[in-house]
């Protein structure tokens, strides 16, 4: 079981209200090359974002999935990625100080992803965390310094756009 945490130098309430932007997924989701197709209210139970990632020329569609919020700390997604299997992917918020500590808990739930589960996968999961908090941090941490009235927050469109041009992907 992969559990990374990450201070972020925003509010909770700033963290959570960008994990519960579902416009805004691709600008803090490692490797999501596009989003589309969002069904019912993200983050409520049930709700689906549609995306895509790029890995060299092929381009897999997938889904993620809310299945438990807690609003404003606590958010469980299952990611499915088709024959790789599906993963449970929890966002724990947690006040600390005037910021906010994020922990991050994903395991596999179903399929090969399961099934080829290692210290190898593992280690690689826990990359993918780095640098997903990390991005996450960043998009938390300019809006709380006012980088939406700046320009630094992207409209959907442009969000969608950047991530389809591969930029920190």
């Amino acid at each position: 079981m992969a559990v990374r945490h990450r201070l972020v130098k925003a509010s909770p309430q700033t963290v959570w209200d960008v994990l519960a932007d579902g416009d805004r997924y691709a600008e803090w989701v490692v490797g999501t090359s596009s989003t589309h197709e969002m069904t019912g209210e993200w983050p409520r139970v049930d709700a689906k974002i549609a995306y895509e990632i790029r890995v060299g020329p092929v381009t897999l569609t997938n889904e993620t999935v809310v299945r438990r919020c807690r609003e404003p700390d606590v958010l469980e997604l299952e990611a499915r990625a088709g024959a790789l299997g599906t993963a449970r992917i929890a966002f724990e918020l947690r006040p600390w100080g005037r910021h906010c500590l994020v922990i991050l808990d994903e395991h596999p739930l179903q399929g090969v992803g399961g099934l080829l589960h290692n210290a190898a996968v593992e280690a690689v999961t826990q990359i993918r965390h780095r640098a997903l908090l990390g991005r996450l941090a960043k998009v938390c941490e300019a809006d709380a310094r006012g980088g939406a009235a700046e320009g630094a927050r992207r409209t959907p469109a442009a969000a969608r756009s950047h991530a389809e041009g591969g930029a920190d992907a």
